[in-house]
């Protein structure tokens, strides 16, 4: 068995494998209750909530910054013009339509360029559902054509998680702690409504549902005119230190396409704006001095035609005065940025190959055995924030020998365990997770946890290990198996 910790990104549809194992920066969340197009960057489109007793789908914008969790019925999802790409000529992709037929794709990779929707059940605890999981299903698709929703195998082949064309509901087992991005693909331009569902069953026997919930969609330019675009400007704190960084932000609502800027600033009783030169982007990012201390900060954005689409209110800086200090002494100021840092999950790459011992009869004689150590995974957290992480590791693909027999990686499990605490730290192991057996067990063809932090207690270096079981039945043909486990950390 094989370990890869790095996602490799794919120029078209087959060029590479695609191994989903990106890292993800979670930043505190709030709420927002107005109409919004989400068009370009990260948002978990469908994101499973358990609350009060009650199962509920929303959306977790990441569009803007700080994060907020929509209502599915504020949130249009856009799929822009530049998403056209044609079907590969590669028989496995047959189910998008015929070689070079154009479809609209949402890829499973990052495009900055598009929209970027996944799915996510981070926010649900174990321990509350039975296997710890839920079953999220795509109930119905209405609209001018056929939506898939793929990943793609380490080769590059698809596997398929939705597809309407076939017929619907078409459900997946997602198991909580679980975020996770596949290829969106649309057949035609114009307006859906997707609407998915999650159902679970809570350790005790009881069944909740959320029912269906609408998503709306729109593949290609919006059908109505340019929709009155509100700007402001988030990001500005209440007082800075001398020295200290700076970072606003322009956030539209709703979210177009334009995205070209000019930042302006009014300093010392000026009666005029002045624009920042080279400054075009989004985010504008500055030193605090005393000298910009009540400074008034405003953006604007403009159309390919450079006219003034929408302006913000201004926002005022206010930089501390530094402490007094005898004559002879030196202030020194040091500033840190608290989002700073990152999220790793790593492996040796010369200790990365587990082999099994050779397979042995269970005592029952009814089942193929063996078991085995996983290499020990590191995952390094150095963000300032400390916001908590949590480990998985699944096997997307069947095991396969040399002579083109396989199993499903389900036959595989592990019993995860911490082998390694920075100061500081608390993690705690995953959950044992067994192979499977008719009628229970799961193994890791499905993503499962492999060890976690909370809030606070997540930064530094962790080792986490498993241990690992294979159980097999007794017809698998004879032969040298091989899989490779895709280990991820949000």
């Amino acid at each position: 068995m094989k370990t890869t910790t790095r996602p490799r990104g794919v120029a078209a549809l087959i060029a590479g494998a695609v191994v989903l194992a990106g890292v993800v920066l979670a930043p505190g969340t709030a709420s927002a209750a107005e109409r919004v197009v989400l068009s370009k960057g990260h948002t978990d489109a469908v994101d499973v909530h358990y609350e009060g007793g009650r199962l509920s789908l929303k959306v977790h914008d990441d569009t803007v910054n700080p994060a907020v969790t929509r209502d599915p019925a504020d949130v249009t999802f856009q799929v822009l013009p530049d998403a056209a790409t044609p079907v590969p000529d590669d028989p496995s992709f047959a189910f998008l339509g015929s070689p070079g037929t154009q479809i609209w794709l949402l890829p499973m990779t990052q495009n900055p360029d598009l929209l970027w929707p996944g799915w996510n059940t981070t926010t649900l605890d174990s321990g509350v559902f039975s296997g710890d999981q839920v079953r999220l299903s795509l109930v119905d698709v209405s609209g001018p054509g056929d939506v898939s929703l793929f990943m793609q195998d380490v080769f590059g082949g698809p596997l398929v998680k939705f597809h309407s064309r076939d017929g619907l509901p078409d459900a997946l087992d997602v198991p909580v702690h679980t975020h996770a991005h596949a290829n969106w693909a649309f057949t035609a331009e114009g307006r859906y409504t997707l609407k998915f569902q999650a159902d679970a069953e809570l350790t005790d026997g009881t069944e909740v549902s959320t029912g269906p919930v609408d998503y709306s969609f729109v593949v290609g330019d919006l059908s109505d005119a340019d929709p009155t675009v509100a700007l402001q400007v988030n990001g500005m704190a209440d007082e800075y230190q001398p020295g200290a960084t700076v970072t606003l932000n322009a956030v539209q609502t709703p979210q177009t396409e334009l995205d070209h800027y000019h930042w302006f600033n009014r300093c010392g009783g000026a009666e005029q704006y002045s624009v920042l030169p080279g400054e075009a982007g989004a985010t504008y990012t500055f030193t605090a001095t005393r000298e910009l201390n009540g400074c008034e900060y405003v953006v604007k954005l403009y159309d390919d035609d450079e006219q003034v689409v929408a302006g913000s209110e201004p926002v005022s800086l206010w930089v501390a005065f530094p402490p007094q200090e005898p004559g002879a002494a030196q202030t020194i100021t040091a500033a840190i940025d608290a989002s700073a840092g990152a999220l790793t999950i790593s492996v040796n790459p010369d200790d990365r190959a587990v082999v099994l011992p050779p397979a042995q009869l269970s005592a029952a004689g009814d089942r193929w055995e063996s078991v085995g150590e996983l290499r020990p995974v590191t995952v390094t957290d150095t963000r300032g924030t400390n916001p908590g992480w949590s480990a998985s590791g699944q096997i997307p693909q069947n095991f396969t020998s040399d002579g083109g027999a396989s199993f499903s990686a389900g036959y595989l499990g592990w019993t995860p365990r911490v082998l390694g605490l920075a100061e500081g730290q608390s993690i705690a192991a995953g959950p044992e997770v067994t192979p499977y057996v008719m009628g229970s067990g799961g193994g890791l063809g499905s993503s499962a946890l492999l060890g976690s932090a909370s809030d606070g207690a997540g930064r530094g270096a962790a080792r986490l290990g498993a241990g690992l079981r294979l159980s097999l039945p007794t017809e698998t043909a004879a032969g040298t198996y091989t899989a490779t486990l895709v280990l991820t950390a949000i």
